[in-house]
């Protein structure tokens, strides 16, 4: 299990987490998130003067007697959106052929969507998962939330193990509320092959939106390295390959299982994103949100 490649000095890194999380996080990310994630109504927040800019039909006019100015109400938005990140930290994430881990990299796109979700007011949580919940957070509001979160993704030892979703789907209908907006994040290799009928069940009380984030390696093998030894990052076996050799079926066999994958998390009504560990994330979150949008017109 290669946390030896994964160390973490706490202080430095929430200082620079946080930087990179607003600086990620642009406005055009917030102001995405807002018009795909609505809230629950809108609440009165008080009253303004009419111009001949705005609507006669929303005229108060019982205020506007009252006061002898003709007044309008306004409203805010009601948001009251649970947010909560249900992140795969099993060995399977221990592994980068780029410069950062898959860990690494989902560390920082979960901090980068918390503090979208944060800037626009609404509450987030989340959870690293193997075969057991890793400090779950309810969802909340505030800096400190943030904070509790990015300490939560940069302990070490929240990785290594095997990932069950099953008994994840468990804890998740345990621990939040019906409605909550739930964000898997995994690289979904080595999932059981139930796993299909938990998204199934999973969405039916929840707005489940599943990120599948995978290293380059993951999908295809180099070509004239010669001879390499691979490890199965769950049970530390090594194996001898030549990769040229076995570098078609092999791409073969993930397109495949990539395919299967979109069709059943569309079957199961989930939204989902594909990423790897040698692009930009925000791109594919903004065209993942406009998708949404388009969808709920």
């Amino acid at each position: 299990m290669p946390k030896k490649f994964f160390k973490v000095d706490l202080v430095p890194a929430l200082r620079r987490l946080e930087m990179l999380s607003k600086s990620l996080t642009t406005s055009r990310v917030v102001g995405a998130y807002r018009s795909v994630f609505k809230g629950k109504g809108l609440e009165f927040s008080g009253y303004r003067e009419y111009t001949s800019e705005d609507d006669a039909n929303l005229i108060d006019w019982k205020a506007s007697a009252r006061t002898n100015e003709i007044l309008l109400k306004e409203y805010s938005e009601e948001r009251e959106i649970d947010v909560f990140f249900l992140i795969d930290s099993s060995s399977n994430m221990l592994f980068g052929s780029t410069q950062k881990l898959k860990a690494e990299y989902i560390i920082e796109l979960t901090a980068s969507l918390s503090h979208a979700i944060l800037e626009a007011g609404d509450n987030v949580g989340m959870a690293l998962y193997t075969d057991k919940a890793k400090s779950p957070l309810i969802p909340s509001r505030g800096k400190t939330q943030f904070y509790q979160i990015s300490k939560v993704l940069l302990n070490v030892e929240n990785y290594g193990g095997n990932f069950d979703l099953k008994d994840a789907a468990k804890f998740i209908f345990n621990y939040l509320k019906k409605n909550a907006v739930i964000i898997i994040i995994s690289d979904l290799l080595g999932w059981k092959d139930e796993w299909e009928d938990v998204m199934e069940t999973l969405n039916t009380r929840f707005d489940v939106i599943c990120i599948m984030v995978r290293d380059p390696r993951d999908k295809t093998l180099p070509v004239d390295v010669g001879e390499v030894v691979i490890q199965d990052p769950k049970t530390g076996k090594t194996l001898l390959i030549e990769p040229e050799l076995i570098k078609h079926s092999y791409e073969s066999i993930v397109k495949e299982q990539e395919e299967k994958i979109k069709k059943t998390l569309f079957k199961a009504n989930v939204d989902f994103v594909d990423i790897t560990t040698d692009e930009s994330f925000v791109k594919p979150i903004l065209n993942l949100f406009l998708r949404r949008a388009k969808r709920w017109r």
